[in-house]
């Protein structure tokens, strides 16, 4: 999940880890990874994956954005049509297409962390807002901004929104979004860790200082290494991509990674590899050299 600004620039060829086991599975963030600043995926990347497919290597969309964000890359998936969303707190089937998508797995985050977590935040941090996502639905304070251009079902504080009896109780939570109108996107990241502890996994894919609470061990990585040991796929077989800090476990649990070159300064510390930037294509760069047999 990710608005349109960009993190960084930078234009330069692959730089190429190792190779090692052939891959099996392709593990790929959206926003600032295979998708360009104006949301799109461009022809040479479309062609990319299904040239992946077609090889017998599965394809996995790995990204915070909510379910019903997916239809940006609903026309792309193949095979076995599943995306991991929420930074790993939900497996989606994405064959019915925009709004007839099925869970087939939900990692929920239990509403006593929730409640927990936002308390000990807004000790750390005064003015912090926040917004429930769910499976289907969305609520949020009245004070959070209008960040993901769609309308909230409800509009309540959040320990209202997460208590017994709440509209929220007939589904499952799937992360907490904690927003903050001063503070440094880093620093915001940095003091919700500390504040909140293993209540709770925190991280951040916005450049602005808005934080993704999940529930205590689920992250991207944790659901991808679900889903791979489901299919007999070592992490020696899976090649990731990323931008963004809630893209980092991933990167360094898969055997092959790449940061992209717009990517923050932690993603590019922790993937074995880099790519060029989401707007030239670097995610399609690596494939057909994957492909190619020059990795």
């Amino acid at each position: 999940m990710r608005d349109n600004e960009r993190v960084t620039s930078a234009i330069r060829e692959p730089e190429t880890p190792a190779a090692t086991t052939p891959p099996r599975l392709i593990a790929t963030d959206l926003d600032g990874t295979l998708l360009r600043d104006d949301k799109s995926v461009s022809p040479r990347t479309v062609a990319a994956l299904a040239a992946a497919e077609e090889a017998g290597i599965e394809v996995f969309f790995v990204t915070g954005r909510p379910a019903r964000w997916m239809d940006v890359v609903s026309d792309h998936v193949h095979g076995h049509g599943l995306a991991i969303c929420g930074n790993g707190a939900a497996v989606v089937d994405l064959h019915g297409g925009p709004g007839a998508h099925r869970f087939v797995k939900v990692r929920e985050l239990p509403r006593n962390n929730a409640l927990e977590a936002v308390g000990l935040l807004r000790d750390a941090a005064p003015g912090t807002v926040y917004a429930v996502e769910q499976t289907y639905g969305f609520y949020q304070e009245p004070a959070y901004p209008k960040l993901h251009m769609e309308v909230p079902d409800d509009l309540a504080p959040a320990e209202e929104l997460l208590a017994d009896g709440s509209p929220t109780t007939a589904e499952p939570v799937l992360k907490i979004l904690a927003f903050h109108p001063e503070m440094e996107p880093d620093a915001f990241l940095t003091l919700g860790r500390l504040a909140i502890g293993d209540r709770a996994t925190v991280t951040r894919s916005s450049p602005s200082a808005l934080l993704e609470i999940s529930g205590p061990g689920v992250s991207k990585a944790s659901t991808l290494a679900l889903c791979c040991a489901e299919r007999g796929i070592s992490h020696e077989e899976v090649v990731a991509f990323g931008d963004m800090p809630n893209d980092v476990e991933m990167l360094t649990w898969a055997g092959r990674s790449y940061a992209m070159g717009n990517a923050h300064p932690d993603v590019l510390a922790a993937a074995s590899g880099r790519t060029v930037a989401n707007n030239d294509d670097g995610v399609a760069v690596v494939i057909e050299q994957l492909l190619n047999g020059r990795m």
